[in-house]
This record gives C-alpha cells, sequence and structure tokens, in this order.
C-alpha cells in the first residue's frame, strides 16, 4: 500500500464483500477506479494462507477482536492516559506471540493470517469503548502496522457499496496462476 502512496484508507464492510478506499495513485493504475472490491468467496478460493487468511482476517476484524488479542499478552499493562480525538482515554499495551495464544479459535485465525506475533495498543475511553487501536506484527511475508479509529458506537449507518464505476475487482488486479 505504501508503494501506491496509500498511508490512510476508508474501508466498508457488506455482508459480501470487503471494500477499500486506495486513493488517487491506485487510481491512477486501476482504470481511473479508486475503490478495490474483495469478494469473501473469491478470496476464500485463493490457493495458500494469503488469500484465506486475508478473507478471515477481513471478517473478523472488530474492536473486539484487539482488545481480544491483548488480553492474550503475558505482559499487558497500563501505559498511562492520553486524549485521542478529543477524548480522555486509558492506553494499554502488550506483546504476543501467536503460538502462545490460549484461545484455540484466535490462534488459528492468526495462524491462517499468517501472523507469528507483535504488539498490541488500545486507548479505551471513560464509557469502556475503544477509541485506538494499533496492532504492530510480523507475519510469515514481513511486517504490518495497521492503526484504527473508533467512534460514534450505537449510531445508526446504512453502508452501500461504493459506485461501480470507481470499483475495481480483486480478481482484476491479482495476478493470475
Amino acid at each position: 500500500m505504501r508503494a501506491l502512496g496509500v498511508t490512510s484508507m476508508q474501508a466498508r464492510y457488506l455482508p459480501d464483500a470487503y471494500y477499500a478506499r486506495l486513493g488517487d495513485a491506485f487510481a491512477r493504475r486501476a482504470g481511473g477506479r479508486h475503490w478495490i472490491r474483495y469478494a469473501y468467496d473469491d478470496l476464500d478460493a485463493l490457493d495458500g494462507a494469503a488469500g484465506a487468511g486475508f478473507a478471515e482476517q477481513v471478517r473478523n476484524t472488530t474492536p473486539g477482536q484487539s482488545v481480544k488479542l491483548l488480553l492474550e499478552s503475558d505482559d499487558v499493562r497500563r501505559a498511562g492516559t492520553d486524549t485521542v480525538a478529543g477524548r480522555r482515554t486509558t492506553h494499554y499495551t502488550g506483546s504476543v506471540e501467536v503460538a502462545d495464544v490460549s484461545d484455540a479459535e484466535l490462534r488459528g485465525q492468526l495462524t491462517r493470517a499468517g501472523v507469528t506475533g507483535g504488539t498490541v495498543d488500545v486507548w479505551v475511553d471513560g464509557r469502556d469503548l475503544l477509541v485506538k487501536k494499533v496492532e504492530k506484527g510480523r507475519t510469515t511475508s514481513g511486517g504490518y502496522t495497521q492503526t484504527a479509529y473508533y467512534s460514534d458506537y450505537g449510531t445508526q449507518v446504512a453502508v452501500t457499496a461504493p459506485p461501480a464505476g470507481d470499483t475495481a475487482d480483486f480478481t482484476e488486479l491479482a495476478p493470475q496462476s
């Protein structure tokens, strides 16, 4: 993503697919389309852990997943307080080795995604709601950092797919074997 000049993105999770808006640099390489569509069925059908693991990772990316992972840390600790997005928060941090994760389902999801370990930092507000999370990890194919901000809990939303004319399908862009 950094090679495309993408340092942040908007994501939309729908029942059949995940959409990511990757910006202008991506659009220049994708016929003017800013969005990429990852159909879960197409990702599941890919050979190897990279495809299936990504599909599973996308489906399970929730605020609770990061907290669950942090609770698996042997060294979780309170790292202080901070203001995040205008809210007073408590910062917690810890490191995790996937091989040591006691929750078999979580360990399996991470293993299939190629994750081997890393650190998890979360910022929780006074209502015990996750405001920010940063995961830095190691995978079988390299390192990653993922930061997400959470707000507007309980707000009714209507999520729709981006316009078809501004969306490239992952299967169009993935190398064919």
